[in-house]
């Protein structure tokens, strides 16, 4: 089976299977980070970024550079108003975009779609998790809180969930 991209070359199942690979390294890394850190290394992102490229531009030549651009542009672009308003970090809006640049123009938008929908859906139980871990906890918490960065939600395993089941045909 052979896909076109908006701007980019012919994809075929070889190439696909390139960026399912890499596409599922970066989505565990930046996954496991968030996870345990709270927070998505720029080592990661800009990886991400620089290896949809360059497989874009073996595979696919300047077109595949193209491409590649685009799908990161788009990536980043559609969650960029989430970390002007505090509800996502930054370290999320650039994972969006190396991960954009793995799948290209070709999946971006289905990516937005799907990372919005599971991204909301993980919020909403993350939440509700939260919320009945402090009844049973009856209000124990040390004065003063947590730390702003314990109490974000890792999106990371959203996003990269969400770039994973583009593939799925």
């Amino acid at each position: 089976m052979v896909v076109r991209g908006l701007a980019g070359p012919a994809i075929d199942d070889m190439t696909m299977d390139w960026l399912l690979l890499l596409c599922v390294v970066v989505a565990v890394l930046a996954s496991a980070e968030d996870l345990w850190r709270r927070r998505v290394s720029n080592w990661i992102t800009l990886g991400a970024f620089v290896s949809g490229l360059a497989v874009h531009a073996v595979l696919g030549g300047w077109a595949g550079v193209w491409d590649s651009l685009l799908g990161g542009i788009f990536g980043f672009l559609a969650f960029l108003i989430f970390y002007l308003l505090r509800g996502m970090g930054g370290g999320d809006v650039k994972l969006m975009a190396g991960l954009g640049a793995i799948v290209g123009s070709e999946r971006i938008g289905l990516a937005i779609v799907l990372v919005a929908m599971l991204g909301g859906l993980m919020a909403v139980a993350y939440l509700a998790g939260r919320k009945l871990w402090e009844t049973v906890r009856s209000g124990a918490q040390q004065p003063g809180g947590e730390p702003a960065r314990k109490a974000m939600i890792p999106y990371a395993p959203a996003i990269g969930l969400g770039m994973l089941l583009t593939f799925v045909k």
